[in-house]
This record gives structure tokens, sequence and C-alpha cells, in this order.
């Protein structure tokens, strides 16, 4: 298994557990449950490690992997990369805030609101940030999710040769 399968396999896990730990903290904030709301700040601990790991080997792909530095999947790469430095920050921040929030709460195992909340808020922004940087991932193999305006074409010679004749009788 190289770095690039590693990184494809688990990616997913910090964008689906980001959803999760904010699930868990909305159902733990409308029922009161103080154990919903410590497992997901426990969670949240989980994922940002996860998240890092993640990271590491999106790192460990991209140098696995030689791309043209001025081609367009260079460029998807870096946009991706980008995105993923800002989403492992967002997920750093929610893990300090939740940190926070157990360490408070270790002898009245009672979470302060603003613990709860500041968190709730925090996986909101972090599970954003991860569907962006998904986003930006998923662009670079799957050009069905890249924007039209896109600057290269990878479709085949004959398909785009097609297309073009297609766009030109439409005219």
């Amino acid at each position: 298994m190289s770095w690039i399968h590693l990184h494809l396999a688990l990616n997913h896990l910090p964008v689906v557990g980001t959803l999760f730990v904010f699930v868990l903290l909305l159902v733990g904030i409308c029922r009161g449950s103080e154990e919903f709301k410590r497992f997901a700040l426990h969670l949240s601990l989980v994922m940002f490690v996860i998240a890092m790991i993640v990271k590491y080997t999106g790192d460990w792909a991209e140098d696995e992997k030689d791309f043209a530095p001025n081609s367009e999947y260079h460029e998807l790469v870096e946009a991706h990369e980008q995105s993923a430095d800002q989403a492992v920050t967002g997920m750093f921040l929610l893990a300090v805030f939740s940190a926070a929030g157990l360490f408070c709460s270790r002898k009245s195992k009672i979470l302060p609101a603003w613990a709860t909340i500041g968190t709730a808020l925090l996986a909101f922004v972090a599970l954003l940030l991860m569907a962006r940087s998904a986003n930006f991932g998923a662009r670079i193999n799957h050009p069905e999710v890249r924007p039209q305006s896109s600057a290269v074409d990878f479709a085949p010679a004959g398909a785009r040769a097609a297309r073009h004749n297609l766009e030109t009788m439409a005219a």
C-alpha cells in the first residue's frame, strides 16, 4: 500500500467524524446529556489526531506523485494542501477548546456552558473547513467535480474535438 492509497483510505474519517462530533454536541445540548457532550469533546480530540495523520499521509503522498510544476494537477494539489492546512488548524482549535472544557470540568463532571457552545461552534467551522478540503482533494482525481471554467481539459483529445464541433455548430 502506498502513501497515496493510505491517504485516500483515511481522509474520510475526520470529515465524517467531525460531523459526528457536531451532531453529538447538538443532541447533548438539546437533551441536556453530559455523557453525550463529554463523549463529543473526547471524540474531537481523537478526530484531531486522525486529521494530523491524514495531513502527513497527504504530504507523503504528494512526494510520491510527480506533477509537472505548471500543470493543473499541481495547482489542484496546492489548493488542496492549503485548504487541508486550514482544516487541520480548525481541528487543532477545536481540540484545544475541547481539552480546556474537559480540564475545567474534571472535578464537577459538568461541562461549562462556554465549553459546550464554543465547541459546537468550532466543530461546525472545522466541519466546513474539512468539507472544503475534501472537495479540493476530490478535484484532483475527479474532473466531474471541478468547476466548468477549468483551464485544462483532461478529456481525451477525440472527446474534446467532438465537443468543440458540437459547440461550434450550436453557436
